[in-house]
């Protein structure tokens, strides 16, 4: 088989495997959205006798007062703030970790920062932290946790892309009468703005579609995020699947254009650091 051949075949496989990893999935849910409560519960993958697509997706919007509208609201803000203070610190730690690897202190800092992505979080103390500095319960404390749990991960990778921009640079802005942070904002932060890219769309993913977090750091009907109104559909005795699929549907739309938009973005960012020199 020539070499050709092989690629055809392989490709052709690797094509298979994803369409039934992602989209077949994908396929389930959005049928099953279109379907009544009745049909939905045989959980199959057949296409409805009748389509229940304006019905479903309305009861959806309109349940518990508009809660989903309200969610979207509370989602897209805790994004936008987390996102942002995560470029904003790990940036800044990133390259002052890189720029100060020798020292025990930077040993430290490093080693911390490397624990951050090994010790599992504690909630029940985080709790108790956010409620004694009056932020629990609230949007700023739920931020303050989604912060410090992405920062180990975005931390390395603005170091490791930090490397890759030369010293000499940093040297001849101190010679022009530049001082630390001006250099920072000025020269460095814009030359971050490869991982910078990827660091936005994959964060922003995550925290959108956070689940445990804003369960228990932001309780509450009022304070619902996307995720959670799934429960709009949930109880004990009954689930709507219908309306629980149409549910992820719409909740699933915002990551997925990202995705689908920027990841040549993701790919680029992280690699771009990889190679020193």
């Amino acid at each position: 088989m020539s070499k050709l051949a092989q690629k055809i075949v392989v490709s052709g496989i690797l094509l298979v495997l994803s369409t039934i990893v992602f989209w077949v999935p994908f396929y389930f849910v959005i049928v099953n959205s279109f379907k009544s409560s009745t049909e939905a519960a045989d959980m199959n993958m057949q296409w409805p006798d009748s389509f229940h697509i304006v019905e479903n997706y309305t009861s959806v919007l309109q349940a518990s007062d508009n809660m989903l509208i309200r969610a979207f609201f509370n989602s897209t803000l805790l994004t936008i703030l987390s996102v942002g203070g995560l470029v904003i610190v790990s940036s800044l730690a990133g390259f002052v970790l890189q720029r100060r690897e020798k020292g025990r202190a930077a040993s430290t800092l490093n080693f911390l920062v490397l624990a951050g992505l090994m010790i599992p979080p504690a909630v029940v103390p985080t709790i108790w932290v956010l409620n004694s500095v009056g932020l629990f319960k609230t949007l700023t404390g739920l931020t303050l946790v989604e912060i410090a749990l992405h920062f180990p991960f975005c931390a390395i990778l603005y170091k490791a892309f930090t490397a890759t921009i030369p010293r000499d640079i940093d040297e001849s802005a101190f010679i022009d009468g530049c001082g630390g942070f001006k250099l920072f904002a000025h020269i460095i932060f814009p030359l971050l703005k490869p991982v910078s890219s990827t660091i936005i769309i994959i964060q922003a993913v995550s925290v959108f579609n956070d689940f445990v977090n804003p369960l228990y750091f932001l309780p509450g009907s009022e304070n619902a995020t996307v995720q959670l109104t799934l429960y709009n559909f949930m109880s004990m005795y009954l689930t709507s699947w219908n309306l629980l699929f149409a549910d992820v549907v719409l909740i699933s739309i915002p990551p997925l254009i990202l995705f689908i938009f920027f990841n040549k973005k993701i790919v680029a960012g992280m690699t771009a650091g990889s190679v020193k020199g």
